[in-house]
């Protein structure tokens, strides 16, 4: 699936991922390929990302690696997107 992580900077990242875990405001969830759509708020956490995955290396000082290989990215805020297998985070 694709996902753009977008700040009010700039694009963190786009591109092919295998899995998003994000911390909705009802909890931390968990998005795949071919996940039903999906519109939530995300509160302060992690968004976590899976798969062989390339930080333009402008913005790698605002990711950091998980202990099990996942991406990680620090938000205090934002919303996410899910639809046709298109992921976009808009993170603060």
């Amino acid at each position: 699936m694709y996902l753009e992580i977008v700040s009010p900077e700039a694009t963190l990242f786009a591109g092919e991922v295998t899995s998003v875990t994000v911390p909705g405001i009802n909890g931390e969830f968990q998005m795949l390929q071919n996940h039903a759509p999906v519109v939530s708020l995300l509160q302060k956490g992690d968004v976590k990302v899976q798969g062989d995955i390339t930080i333009d290396e402008d913005f790698q000082n605002k990711f950091s690696k998980g202990p099990n290989g996942e991406t990680l990215l620090s938000i205090t805020s934002g919303t996410i997107e899910m639809k046709d297998n298109k992921v976009i985070v808009l993170a603060d």
